[in-house]
């Protein structure tokens, strides 16, 4: 687009996990206008906006369930259904974020790793987080390893028990097309022939 351009970054505060910023750019007529984001790392110049991966959102697979979390979220005051999911810790490779992430929120441990997917943001209206959707299968039994600050209720769920939830149940956008795929046999390992 002829004009558009991000000229500016500049940091309007914020608290200990997100930072505030005001974007000032050039819209495609021309004109000087403002964006605000949030993002959850110290950002000094438009080019570095969007360029590091956060984390892991992960599809947890045991046999023929899903691992699927209800959990309370604070930003929209409600339990929500949702996945394991989390942010790399400095010096941690992916696989070892999933690692500490399954074991943090579900007491489960990674058995292998079948895919994981390119870093994808997850939402690019107001920030520039992004995650890889990593789909893995794990084992052992649940149990709760969470921070005072969490509320999550971890369980195994079958293709029919994710189809009523999804009927019925609110679920962060990412948690119920996962769901939804998994119910209609997406997630299923087909035999060669």
């Amino acid at each position: 687009m002829e004009g558009f351009r991000l000229n500016s970054i500049k940091n309007t505060g914020g608290g200990r996990f997100l930072k505030n910023y005001e974007l000032n750019y050039t819209n495609k007529k021309g004109n000087p206008k403002v964006y605000e984001m949030v993002s959850y790392r110290d950002i000094s110049d438009p080019e570095e906006i969007g360029t590091r991966v956060g984390g892991a959102v992960i599809v947890a697979l045991k046999g023929d369930r899903i691992l699927l979390l209800k959990e309370f979220r604070m930003a929209v005051n409600r339990f929500v259904w949702n996945m394991v999911a989390g942010f790399k810790e400095h010096g941690e490779t992916m696989e070892d974020c999933v690692r500490r992430e399954l074991y943090e929120e579900s007491g489960l441990k990674l058995v292998r790793i079948r895919e994981m997917l390119k870093p994808a943001f997850a939402a690019v209206s107001m920030s520039d987080v992004s995650n890889q959707l990593v789909i893995a299968d794990v084992d052992g039994e649940i149990s709760d390893h969470t921070e005072d600050d969490e509320l999550i209720e971890a369980g195994f769920y079958s293709k029919e028990e994710v189809a009523e939830l999804i009927r019925n149940e609110t679920f962060t956008s990412r948690a119920q097309f996962v769901a939804y795929a998994f119910s209609r046999g997406f997630f299923d390992e087909k035999e060669n022939p």
